[in-house]
């Protein structure tokens, strides 16, 4: 008998559809077990609510990990910003300033996703008590708000900062959050630490111990063709022509406008330019300074209007040109950051914090 006989050619046919039948029901009981392990152990919490203990963080990526914190509702201040302001203790700024803090600042993050936290912290946290938020530079690019300067090239999950749903399960289905998933069992199971503290504190700068000044300097100047920037100020400041200087627009200051008109009136908060290193700025007197000076004016404006302040450390000063304060051209070392943090707690006790020669303070806290 060949296959060619309609009754062997039958049965081949049906061993094939079983086989496909089998095949198929194997992979989809197998997506719903991923997506049931996924579901449970909610490494996102997703499903975490006010008055619910957010997951422990198991991974650095902050854009997916903290979100949950906000919607636990267990802090009701919070810093904002990029990595510059990482370094910040919640612990230490809980204790200086009062209220209960998280450290939502997220590595390189553009100004279209810290207003995306924001604007979930608010939602989430109806009366803030406190807020900081870093305005890097960058806030003052003529092309901040462009569409292709909305992300990086790290991954920003939109769905963990609107209301959550049902359909939020299935996006996880994905080898990075089983793997998320799978490092929150063995931590529950007490083989593995958390990766971030569960206030969003982590240091991540290497320990102060292994600092190398010769590699610092390396990284600091790379920008420079390994040479240092001139720092100190031109002569006489560059002519900037009238049509020129009427030209300068810094979008992105509308998106933070209307940002801070969202805050409730009761709500303080802190906006600070972070010390990065001198070489990083632009030389004083020329026209880029004067174009950041006139930005640095407008933030000043918006925050004073508010009753905020503005913390200004974004210049060639003591604390910014002596290389052996900072790892790379934009991140300071760990005493910088518990400066900043007795500044701020100065600040928001209505006392003198630093001196002028490090930091310009412009308005007063309502």
């Amino acid at each position: 008998m060949t296959l060619s006989d309609p009754p062997a050619a039958f049965a081949a046919a049906a061993g094939w559809r079983r086989w496909t039948m089998a095949f198929l029901a194997t992979g989809a009981a197998l997506v719903l077990l991923l997506l049931g392990y996924v579901a449970i152990l909610d490494p996102f919490g997703i499903r975490i609510g006010p008055g619910q203990r957010a997951r422990p963080i198991m991974d650095i990526n902050q854009r997916f990990m903290y979100p949950q914190l906000v919607r636990s509702g267990a802090f009701d201040a919070a810093v904002f910003g990029t990595s510059t302001l990482r370094l910040l203790d919640p612990q230490a700024l809980s204790g200086g300033i009062g209220g209960r803090f998280a450290n939502l600042a997220m590595n390189a993050a553009t100004p279209w996703e810290q207003i995306e936290m924001v604007k979930l912290f608010q939602r989430q946290v109806p009366t803030p008590r406190f807020f900081i938020w870093g305005i890097d530079t960058f806030w003052c690019d003529a092309d901040a708000t462009d569409p292709a300067r909305r992300l990086t090239p790290r991954a920003f999950p939109p769905w963990l900062y609107d209301e959550a749903s049902l359909t939020d399960i299935p996006r996880q289905l994905n080898l990075t959050t089983i793997e998320i998933a799978t490092r929150l069992l063995a931590h529950r199971l007490g083989l593995m630490p958390e990766r971030i503290r569960g206030d969003g504190y982590e240091v991540f700068t290497p320990p102060e111990p292994f600092y190398d000044i010769a590699r610092a300097r390396a990284h600091i100047y790379a920008s420079h063709g390994g040479v240092p920037a001139d720092t100190t100020p031109l002569p006489e400041p560059e002519t900037v022509p009238a049509a020129l200087r009427a030209s300068w627009r810094f979008p992105a200051l509308a998106w933070l406008e209307r940002a801070l008109d969202g805050f409730s009136q009761g709500t303080r908060g802190i906006l600070v330019m972070p010390p990065i290193h001198a070489g990083q700025y632009p030389r004083q007197g020329t026209a880029g300074w004067q174009r950041l000076a006139a930005c640095k004016a407008e933030i000043a404006g918006l925050a004073s209007r508010r009753g905020l302040v503005l913390a200004d450390y974004a210049f060639a000063s003591p604390l910014t040109r002596p290389d052996e304060k900072f790892w790379d051209a934009v991140h300071y070392r760990l005493p910088t950051a518990r400066r900043i943090e007795a500044d701020l707690a100065a600040i928001a006790a209505d006392r003198q914090a630093s001196d002028a020669a490090t930091m310009v303070v412009s308005g007063r806290l309502r």
